[in-house]
């Protein structure tokens, strides 16, 4: 690990901390997080490091960006918010395991992918790899961190997200379902926008940092 690949690093583990908390404020009438806005740059971070310095450089900052934001994520776990009455922590128990395991196996499948497509259109890899690994990580993310029918975490780490158990309409229109069913499909529907979104800056940025790598 060289200090070029310093920046990689620190934008993982920012990313990661920021959706484990802003992954608990619903929006647009329940249908989404904050955090499904933030996360899928993750996928353009590993990306832009495949790119530029290769496979091997990318799970490299995989690995560090995961031990980073696992230990901000425990420290978050220990930090105790208050509102509306009641306390509760900053990252439960349950979102911090998700997102470190979706995370490691979401991303490790984003670097394989985009190195067996690394060879076509420079679109072809970001796009497909950032699609496959998006939707990984949201259904490990959700099913761990929200499911009811995971019941090793204990009652304590449950009832800090028993909020997301509540039965609504599929969507706002469709059949009741538990509230993170229909988070989890918003949230791929974003990843799935995002993904072309993210082409561009990675464009941009690849397009930036080549020039200079010889001199990293």
């Amino acid at each position: 690990m060289t200090r070029k690949h310093l920046p990689g690093i620190l934008a993982m583990a920012t990313i990661v901390v920021a959706s484990n908390i802003l992954v608990q404020f619903l929006i647009l009438d329940g249908l989404l997080t904050w955090g499904a806005f933030t996360y899928p740059f993750a996928f353009l971070v590993t990306d832009v490091m495949n790119r530029v310095y290769g496979a091997e450089a990318a799970r490299r900052v995989v690995f560090a960006g995961f031990v980073t934001g696992v230990v901000c994520s425990l420290v978050g776990s220990q930090i105790v918010l208050q509102g509306d009455g009641y306390t509760y922590a900053a990252v439960p128990l349950r979102i911090a395991v998700a997102s470190g395991t979706a995370f490691l196996i979401a991303q490790l499948t984003d670097v394989a992918v985009f190195n067996r497509l690394r060879g076509g259109g420079w679109w072809r890899a970001p796009l497909v790899s950032t699609l496959v690994g998006s939707a990984l990580d949201t259904a490990l993310f959700f099913t761990i961190a929200f499911s009811a029918s995971i019941a090793v975490f204990g009652p304590d780490a449950d009832a800090a997200i028993n909020w997301a158990w509540e039965a609504v309409p599929f969507m706002n229109r469709g059949a009741p379902a538990p509230l993170w069913v229909t988070l989890a499909f918003a949230d791929w529907l974003v990843k799935l926008s995002l993904a072309m979104i993210a082409l561009l800056p990675f464009r941009l940025i690849v397009q930036h940092l080549l020039p200079t790598r010889g001199a990293a």
